[in-house]
């Protein structure tokens, strides 16, 4: 298979698509493994096809995890962990007790993992969280957690191959490593070509008008905080070389 062409144009309404307010943009496909559809980007496509034929050369039996996610599933996630009734994990995967944060904490300790609405990634749908179920034993399940990732852990191939294979189909790692702000995602992969022109079309204006509207726990600080939290948060990641 040959390599993709990485000279590709965002169209449709891409004040949406930022928001992950429409799919126009997705193409979706079987995915045995979670017995569901996954969606990406359709200009996405060939280079994953290509990614994926690579890996499995190497052993690898690369699949997506999560790919495409709708800003009411990245809300529902988020009013879930907010309001106690899903577990907040920290970076050593332990769960956080949050009945005596404020609820500015509360909000830090989400986004370690979790997206703000509107603001995820995963919005655009050429990000992509990755695993090999191959290299799963059989009483295995994945966690998505970073030990995974490293040394000794199940995914430690594919983390190795990623970072020195990765690069040559147009991705890259945005969370390669913590800065302060979103925890380190060995799993999380960005396609160049795509995720460079949303980050530079993305506001604060759009997300906060959105926000606004939306019922959201937290709204109040989440709103009043904004500036912050794209700072720490969203601006703050890894760029493709």
């Amino acid at each position: 298979m040959g390599m993709p062409n990485k000279n590709v144009t965002i169209t449709g309404d891409l004040t949406k698509q930022l928001l992950g307010l429409t799919d126009q943009q997705i193409q979706y496909f079987s995915n045995n493994n979670l017995k569901s559809k996954v969606g990406i980007h359709q200009q996405m496509c060939a280079a994953f096809e290509s990614l994926s034929a690579s890996a499995k050369t190497a052993g690898i039996d690369l699949k997506i995890a999560s790919g495409f996610r709708t800003f009411e599933r990245q809300l529902h996630i988020w009013n879930n962990k907010f309001n106690g009734n899903t577990a907040i994990k920290n970076a050593n995967s332990k769960t956080v007790e949050i009945t005596h944060l404020s609820d500015w904490q509360i909000v830090e300790a989400i986004l370690l993992y979790s997206a703000l609405p509107g603001a995820s990634r995963h919005h655009w749908g050429c990000d992509i969280d990755v695993y090999a179920p191959n290299l799963l034993s059989a009483n295995e399940s994945l966690q998505l957690e970073p030990w995974e990732y490293q040394q000794s852990g199940p995914m430690e191939k594919l983390s190795t191959w990623l970072n020195k294979n990765a690069s040559k189909f147009g991705f890259y790692l945005p969370y390669d490593c913590f800065r302060g702000g979103v925890a380190e995602e060995p799993w999380h992969l960005s396609f160049a070509p795509l995720a460079t022109q949303y980050q530079t079309i993305f506001t604060l204006e759009s997300l906060s008008a959105c926000l606004l509207t939306t019922e959201i726990a937290g709204k109040e600080t989440i709103i009043a905080n904004l500036p912050k939290i794209a700072e720490r948060y969203i601006n703050n990641v890894n760029t493709p070389q």
